[in-house]
């Protein structure tokens, strides 16, 4: 059912590669965690992302290009999608090689464990020692969903860890007698799924009513998005003026003006010069997901630019992203890649590579898809 969802190769990068996006994620959650960016991205967004109930959000993710420069964040997702299904394909990469009787080297190989004591570290954060009985993984229609297959893969490794777990459109949930209810059974903790990041839908009443009233544990939240995935972030996260004024140490100042493409929010004052510069950039919208609405300039129409100029959006610096050669019905293709690094409270669990063609990362691109990572010294 998903042909292209899976590479039929591998990627490789080094050392220094890792360890340079090891210390750029490092950086980020530095300057995160100063007040006065707190303070700033916190003034603009809704009431419900400033509400902070201390979890940490799992599945963070940071998505390089690889360039001549060093690694290059396009952008940071607080629900990144692919972990569960990148841990199977490197743990059945991992006993190929055993077979064959070599062992490429890893980031790491066991993941199971780590994801379960993840979800069960959220829980603590809020709950202590109260036992987690009941898990909702939770998206719009669930089952017409391009990754349902891993809503399934973390249903199980959840239930072979003892807690129950339920798939569950928004919809579905009630919020009664102060509980979020799924089918009369009170739901603990929900893994969100959802691109709704402010939890403005109407089919998301409940979940948003028990969120804000503290009766069940959401992660990924309102308040990590703010903080760390909406867009506006990455024109103060590269700008090195800003970081200077928030106080940021002068390494993660130079470090993060080096790997954050020069981003600037599109206004009328300046839509004048970044049309006549369009080709450069890359514009998308602020609180957007994935590639919707999002445009090459060099692609961009008349109609187009006035809808954005009409949104809420960004600009960013190209930056080319990396090319993987495979080979496709025993010709020689070049693919497009990106690195996808998944992160929990400031470390780094998992990478892994997206391989495609066109505009933007997808999964349609014959020879593309996931790919494992592997750190070739």
């Amino acid at each position: 059912t998903h042909p292209q969802l899976f590479s039929n190769t591998t990627v490789f990068i080094s050392p220094a590669q890792l360890q340079q996006m090891r210390d750029i994620v490092h950086a980020v959650g530095r300057v995160v965690s100063l007040p006065a960016y707190t303070k700033d991205v916190l003034a603009r967004v809704s009431a419900i992302a400033r509400y902070n109930p201390g979890t940490s959000g799992v599945f963070m993710g940071y998505d390089f290009h690889l360039s001549e420069q060093g690694p290059q964040i396009i952008e940071i997702n607080t629900n990144a999608g692919g972990a569960f299904l990148n841990a199977a394909l490197v743990s059945a990469q991992t006993e190929c090689c055993r077979a064959a009787g070599t062992l490429l080297p890893l980031l790491k190989t066991q993941f199971d464990q780590e994801f379960v004591q993840m979800f069960l570290l959220e829980w603590q954060l809020q709950r202590g020692d109260q036992p987690l009985t009941r898990i909702a993984i939770v998206d719009e229609n669930p089952s017409q969903q391009f990754l349902y297959p891993e809503f399934k893969m973390a249903q199980r490794l959840f239930e072979r860890n003892g807690i129950n777990a339920i798939i569950a459109d928004p919809s579905e949930l009630q919020f009664s007698g102060g509980q979020l209810v799924h089918q009369g059974q009170v739901i603990d903790l929900v893994y969100n799924r959802l691109t709704d990041f402010s939890l403005a839908g109407e089919s998301l009443a409940a979940l948003c009513s028990a969120y804000e009233m503290g009766s069940v544990v959401l992660t990924p939240n309102p308040h990590q998005y703010a903080l760390y995935a909406d867009k506006r972030n990455l024109v103060i996260l590269g700008d090195a003026a800003q970081l200077e004024k928030l106080g940021a140490s002068e390494t993660d100042i130079e470090l993060l003006s080096a790997a954050i493409p020069k981003t600037q929010a599109v206004t009328a004052d300046n839509a004048e010069n970044l049309w006549a510069i369009r080709k450069q950039l890359f514009f998308k919208p602020a609180s957007g997901f994935g590639s919707r609405a999002a445009y090459r300039g060099d692609k961009l129409t008349k109609r187009v630019w006035d809808e954005i100029l009409q949104g809420d959006y960004v600009a960013q610096q190209i930056v080319l992203p990396s090319e993987r050669g495979i080979l496709v019905d025993k010709e020689q293709t070049a693919l497009k890649m990106d690195i996808r690094a998944y992160v929990y409270n400031g470390e780094i669990q998992l990478l892994a590579a997206r391989l495609y063609q066109g505009q933007t990362t997808n999964f349609r691109t014959q020879g593309g898809g996931f790919a494992p990572v592997f750190v070739a010294s």
